[in-house]
C-alpha cells in the first residue's frame, strides 16, 4: 500500500500486524439528491471464499455494504445510481449479491443504473495480466447485461445530471473516475485510489498497485493545489479512521488534511 516508501516511514501512520498486514477501510458514500438515492462506490462486498478472506484480512462474514444501508433505511432496491471510480474487487464486489452455494452470481441491486468510466470498462473487460487478479470474473457480463449501464466520458454524466463532475486519473489504472460533488461549502472529491486515505496526501507516497506512479504523483498535486484554491475536501475510501478532511498546505508547501471526520452522516448540500 505504500510502494516504495520505507516501513520506518509508513508504520507511523497505520501499523502492521504480525503478517505484515495493515488496517484499511472500504468506505462507500450515499447522497440523497432531488428524492434519488446516489451510491459511490459498493466496496469489497462478501463474495470472497474463506481462502481470500483469510489472506486479505476480510473479518465480516455479512454483506457489510447491504447491513449498513439497511441501518439507514435503505433497501437494494431503493438505490437509484451506482458510480464506480473503476472496477477492482475492493470497490465493485459489493454490487453482488451473498452468494449461494451452486447459483450463479447474482446482482445485489436490482433497479440501480451503473456509471463506469469507458476506459475503466475497457481495462475491466481486457485487463492486463499485472492486475487481472483484480478483477471479478463475470462481473462486467452482470453489468452489461442489466441493460442498466453508463459508460461515462468527459466530465458529466448522463445519469448524475447537475451537481456532480468527473476527475479522470490514469496513475492507479485507466479511467479512474474521482467524483466531485458540488457544494456550498466547498467541492468533496471521492478520492477512490488516487488518494486511497490521509497518508497518500503527501505526494511522494504511492502504492505498488499503481501502474504509473509518477504520473499518479502529478495528477494527485494538480488536484489537491486546485483543492486548496477551492476550499475543497477529500472523502476517503480506505482509509481506517478519517472518512473526510479538507485539503490544506503548510509553510513549507507540503500537502495534509484538516478539519479530519472520523466517520460522515448527514453532511448537510
Amino acid at each position: 500500500m505504500f510502494g516504495n516508501a520505507p516501513r520506518a516511514v509508513w508504520e507511523k501512520w497505520i501499523a502492521p500486524d504480525e503478517r505484515n498486514r495493515i488496517s484499511m477501510a472500504c468506505r462507500c458514500l450515499v447522497v440523497r439528491d432531488r428524492g434519488r438515492i446516489v451510491l459511490f462506490e459498493t466496496g469489497i462486498g462478501a463474495f470472497f471464499e474463506p481462502v481470500l478472506r483469510d489472506r486479505y484480512g476480510v473479518i465480516e462474514d455479512e454483506h457489510v455494504l447491504l447491513a449498513s444501508l439497511a441501518a439507514d433505511g435503505i433497501r437494494p432496491e431503493d438505490v437509484d445510481v451506482i458510480v464506480l471510480s473503476h472496477l477492482h474487487f475492493d470497490h465493485a464486489g459489493g454490487l453482488l449479491a451473498r452468494p449461494e452455494p451452486g447459483a450463479p452470481l447474482r446482482l445485489a441491486f436490482p433497479r440501480a443504473v451503473f456509471v463506469v468510466g469507458r476506459e475503466a470498462w475497457q481495462r475491466a473487460v481486457t485487463p492486463h495480466p499485472r492486475d487481472r487478479a483484480s478483477f471479478i470474473p463475470g462481473l462486467t457480463e452482470l453489468l452489461e447485461g442489466s441493460g442498466r449501464l453508463e459508460l461515462a466520458s468527459g466530465e458529466r454524466s448522463a445519469v448524475l445530471g447537475d451537481g456532480f463532475r468527473f476527475h479522470e486519473s490514469a496513475g492507479h489504472t485507466p479511467g479512474l473516475l474521482l467524483t466531485e460533488i458540488e457544494m456550498p461549502a466547498g467541492p468533496v472529491v471521492f478520492a477512490a485510489d488516487l488518494i486511497p486515505g490521509r497518508a497518500w496526501v503527501h505526494l511522494p507516497i504511492t502504492m505498488g498497485y499503481d501502474r504509473f506512479p509518477e504520473l499518479l504523483i502529478d495528477e494527485k498535486t494538480a488536484l489537491l493545489g486546485d483543492l486548496v484554491q477551492r476550499g475543497g475536501r477529500l472523502f476517503f475510501t480506505h482509509d481506517p479512521s478519517v472518512a473526510l478532511g479538507t485539503v490544506a498546505r503548510d509553510e513549507r508547501g507540503r500537502y495534509h488534511t484538516v478539519d479530519e471526520a472520523p466517520a460522515l452522516r448527514g453532511l448537510a448540500a
